[in-house]
């Protein structure tokens, strides 16, 4: 059966993806008045020979997502044409607080069959994402939300968008009480080879040294069913079309609920110029590290040859892989494995640390410091976040929070409503990239520092979702 048939005879009823995601067309608001349409949906796509019913985040074309102007009014009504409630959180943009997607914080779930209105200024050009904030995350409810900038229009390269997920057939209940069931930690011993501990010792086996006894790191909780980049694994990968020789823009979003990757760009050398959204000073590369909630833009450029180059994304310490596809007429495209020879990387903070701001926050000392820990391990599945004092803050203030992860596994800590500096790594100081989600390594520290100019009682949390779900949430509050 092909492809098509499948998804035409499956689940009857259901919304199925009509539009290619790595392109998402023009902008669809910014016209006075005008309101965009965006539609919470059931669909059907094919995972490994199955059909899977998943959610959905569609314009009416049946476009994924959500594509503007810098300058353009958030000016959108979502539908939630399902029969479960929900809510959807923008990843990356600084709405005002009641629109900010987080259940009761302060809106309520949208109820099934209703709509809610947005109406706020979407801020400056970058990479950005949306997604439930429930474990309908897992199921796939999300969908890339680009912010062009204009003066990008008269660029010639081509924009091609990447939205990694990881999929199970199982519930995210059923994987959340598996998770909890666990009774012994299936922990991967880490090779810390050249990297900074500040200030724990590291051993020959390549775990953390705590008073003689040595600790395994813990990378992935969770074996899924597949990898997905654009809702497709490497058995039948998308394919983009590119001139050869021409000029593309990479946006790629890890949308993963537990799985962290690095992007491979095989034989081509990328320039990264963004991340989470805010551009930095260029740093050329084939592979960068990307944890979950990241972004990461690249722009490449292919050689003039009629020869199809892979863009893959690497499972974080397992071989497991997925990707697209640039194709230029006549290139064949060979088949790829959906799993390597050999693990991919466990991600560090080499690459952080020499990322640099292009628009880094104003040179100002801190009004406020706050100390938060991360805590839990993997043997009672119970994470947290703990803090010497609940963060507190007044408009104006410059904010500094250090997080310290005293766990064994890393956490990709998000802010929500706010762009933050990285300032520091275990304790040295530096002038980083701006962001909105970092990650912390088993027993590093990373401070950042936060301009506090949006008002509200917002989340501060771990973007794996299960940490999350069982208690790495916080709050980054105003006094009003």
């Amino acid at each position: 059966m092909k492809r098509r048939d499948l998804l035409k005879g499956a689940f009857a009823g259901a919304a199925v993806l009509a539009a290619p995601w790595s392109r998402l067309g023009t902008a669809v608001a910014g016209q006075p008045g005008g309101q965009t349409g965006l539609a919470i949906v059931r669909r059907t796509i094919e995972v490994n020979g199955k059909a899977a019913s998943v959610f959905g985040l569609q314009r009416a074309d049946g476009t994924p997502g959500l594509r503007f102007r810098a300058g353009d009014a958030f000016n959108v009504l979502l539908r939630n044409e399902t029969v479960e409630p929900t809510i959807v959180h923008w990843h990356g943009l600084t709405p005002p607080w009641p629109s900010d997607g987080v259940p009761d914080a302060p809106l309520p779930l949208i109820a099934a069959g209703t709509n809610r209105g947005y109406d706020f200024p979407v801020g400056k050009p970058g990479t950005y994402w949306m997604h439930a904030h429930t474990l309908q995350e897992q199921a796939l409810l999300a969908a890339p939300l680009i912010v062009a900038d204009p003066n990008d229009d008269e660029k010639d390269e081509q924009e091609i968008v990447i939205l990694l997920h990881d999929f199970s057939f199982s519930s995210p209940e059923e994987l959340l009480a598996g998770l909890r069931g666990k009774n012994t930690i299936d922990a991967m011993p880490m090779d810390h080879g050249g990297m900074d501990m500040g200030g724990t010792q590291t051993d020959a086996m390549g775990g953390t040294a705590h008073g003689g006894q040595t600790m395994a790191m813990d990378i992935n909780d969770i074996e899924y069913d597949a990898y997905l980049a654009n809702d497709r694994t490497l058995d039948d990968p998308e394919v983009v079309s590119i001139e050869a020789g021409g000029r593309a823009r990479v946006r790629v979003i890890n949308g993963a609920t537990a799985t962290a990757f690095t992007i491979d760009l095989g034989e081509l050398e990328g320039e990264l110029i963004a991340v989470d959204g805010q551009d930095i000073e260029p740093i050329k590369g084939r592979r960068f590290p990307l944890t979950m909630g990241q972004r990461i833009d690249v722009r490449l450029r292919l050689p003039r040859e009629a020869r199809s180059f892979p863009i893959l994304a690497l499972r974080e310490g397992s071989t497991e892989q997925t990707g697209i596809i640039l194709r230029p007429a006549g290139a064949v495209v060979a088949k790829i494995a959906t799993a390597s020879d050999r693990d991919a990387p466990v991600l560090d903070l080499m690459l952080e640390a020499q990322l640099r701001a292009a628009a880094p926050l104003a040179s100002r000392p801190a009004d406020k410091l706050f100390q938060m820990a991360l805590t839990g391990d993997m043997a009672t599945y119970r994470w947290g976040l703990e803090t010497n004092e609940p963060i507190l803050v007044d408009m104006g203030d410059r904010v500094e929070v250090t997080l310290r992860n005293t766990s064994m596994m890393a956490h990709p800590m998000h802010l929500h409503g706010h762009h933050f500096q990285v300032v520091a790594i275990d304790g040295r100081r530096f002038a980083g990239a701006v962001r909105d989600t970092v990650l912390l390594p088993p027993m590093r520290s990373v401070t950042i520092a936060v301009d506090a100019d949006n008002p509200g009682q917002w989340a501060f949390h771990c973007h794996h979702l299960y940490h999350m779900a069982t208690g790495m949430m916080s709050t980054f509050a105003y006094r009003t």
